[in-house]
């Protein structure tokens, strides 16, 4: 009996790289930015429902350290990797993830700025966009790499871990950014179940094979 060994992170799809790079080279170029700087790209809630929209996007490529950056790049390549093996390594299924990723990001931080309209509070970070990859994994996993059902024990057992590690986040305050802006946990899970709900919709659009077996049945 052999046991596999696992996968060297140049084996990665490139779309998981790129969303590594694009979590990793914003931070490297943005590292001696100013306060000012940092404040005009992050989400600012009240700012936003005042039409300040590009901070939903602009959050996604700051970061308040190394570790908070380090952290969002390991997830984004550990889950990114089984999302882009679904939507396949093409232009096509590139691009799905992409949009994908982009798509949980944004969904994310509207959510937040929904739940706080009048918080001037900076969020910043990935981590919406990440926590969307993490909900199309589980249904990928769920799925054996075609999209599972989407209350499969792998989306709830993962979902439930991710909401208690946020719900700690919630009550220890800034662990991730470490001051350097809120703790946006709500916007973690609703990036999650953005994930969830909308894998499928991006397996349909990129072609890929497995979305033909996309399912709510939880069994």
């Amino acid at each position: 009996m052999t046991r596999e060994r696992p996968e060297p992170i140049f084996n990665a799809p490139w779309p998981a790289l790129l969303a590594v790079a694009a979590i990793l080279v914003p931070y490297v170029l943005l590292i001696n930015a100013s306060e000012a700087t940092i404040l005009s790209l992050a989400l600012i809630p009240k700012a936003f429902w005042h039409g300040q929209w590009t901070g939903v996007v602009t959050m996604m490529f700051v970061h308040g350290g190394w570790p908070h950056a380090l952290m969002n790049a390991a997830f984004a390549l550990a889950f990114g990797a089984p999302v882009a093996r679904l939507l396949g390594s093409g232009a096509r299924g590139g691009a799905s993830f992409c949009v994908f990723y982009l798509t949980c990001g944004v969904l994310s931080g509207v959510g937040y700025a929904a739940l706080h309209p009048g918080s001037e509070g900076a969020v910043i970070g990935a981590s919406g966009a990440v926590s969307g990859l993490m909900g199309g994994a589980a249904r990928a996993m769920g799925g054996q790499g075609r999209v599972g059902p989407m209350f499969g024990p792998q989306v709830l057992s993962l979902g439930l871990g991710w909401l208690i590690v946020n719900l700690v986040m919630a009550v220890a305050g800034g662990l991730l950014t470490f001051g350097a802006g809120a703790v946006a946990w709500e916007a973690h899970l609703i990036g999650f179940a953005t994930g969830v709900l909308l894998i499928g919709v991006f397996a349909r659009g990129s072609g890929a094979d497995g979305a033909a077996t996309e399912t709510i049945d939880p069994h």
